[in-house]
C-alpha cells in the first residue's frame, strides 16, 4: 500500500474519532454534516471537480462544523437571536475548525483546513472570518456554503423552525450574488429536484 493510500486511511480515521466526538456535543449538528456531506459530492460532480477535488471536498464537509466543540453550550443552543458578543463567539466556529483540522498534519489538511475557514465567506465580501469575495473564495468552500445553506434552512434548529423546499429555494435564489456564488446557486436549484435530501 502507497503513502498516498496510507495517509487517505489516516486522515478516514481521524475524521470518524472527530465526527464521533461532534456527535456526543451536538446530535443535530453532526446530522447536518452528513446531509451536508451528500448535497455537497453532488454539486462538486455537478461542477465537474476531479476525483481528487471531490474527495477532499467530502471530508471537508464532514468536518466544516467541528469548531463547534469549541462554542460553549449557553451560545451554541441557545434558543432565538444571538446578542452581538454572541455571535462574534458563533463566528469564531471557522477558525477553530481550521486550526482543529491542521492538527492532523497529513495529505490535504492544510486544504480541508482553509476549505472550513472560508465556507462562511460571502460572494460579495460580507462574509467571515476572512471577508474574501468572489473567486476569491476557494470553489469548493463556495460549493458547501449553498449545500450548508440549503440544508440550514429546511431543519429546524433551537432558534429557528424548518422551511420547506419551495421557502429555501426562494432564500437561496434571493441570496444569489451576494451570499452566494450565482452560478453554483443555478446548478443547485437542477440537482436538488432529484435528489434524496430535497425538502418536503
Amino acid at each position: 500500500m502507497d503513502k498516498i493510500q496510507l495517509d487517505y486511511n489516516k486522515l478516514c480515521l481521524c475524521t470518524e474519532a472527530l465526527r464521533c466526538a461532534l456527535e456526543h456535543r451536538d446530535i443535530h449538528t453532526q446530522r447536518h454534516s452528513q446531509r451536508v456531506i451528500a448535497l455537497s459530492e453532488a454539486l462538486g460532480i455537478a461542477c465537474q471537480l476531479s476525483a481528487t477535488e471531490i474527495g477532499i471536498l467530502k471530508i471537508s464537509a464532514s468536518l466544516h462544523d467541528i469548531g463547534k466543540i469549541g462554542i460553549p453550550d449557553n451560545i451554541l443552543l441557545k434558543p432565538g437571536t444571538l446578542e452581538p458578543d454572541q455571535w462574534l463567539i458563533m463566528k469564531s466556529h471557522a477558525q477553530k475548525g481550521e486550526d482543529i483540522i491542521k492538527k492532523l498534519e497529513i495529505q490535504n489538511t492544510p486544504a480541508i483546513a482553509n476549505i472550513v475557514r472560508h465556507h462562511h465567506e460571502h460572494y460579495d465580501g460580507q462574509g467571515y472570518p476572512d471577508q474574501l469575495s468572489g473567486e476569491q473564495i476557494p470553489i469548493l468552500s463556495r460549493i458547501l456554503s449553498v449545500a450548508d445553506s440549503y440544508d440550514a434552512i429546511t431543519q429546524s434548529r433551537s432558534y429557528h423552525q424548518a422551511k420547506t423546499h419551495h421557502q429555501a429555494m426562494q432564500i437561496i435564489h434571493g441570496e444569489k450574488g451576494t451570499k452566494l456564488d450565482p452560478k453554483i446557486v443555478d446548478l443547485f436549484a437542477l440537482l436538488i429536484e432529484t435528489s434524496q435530501y430535497k425538502a418536503q
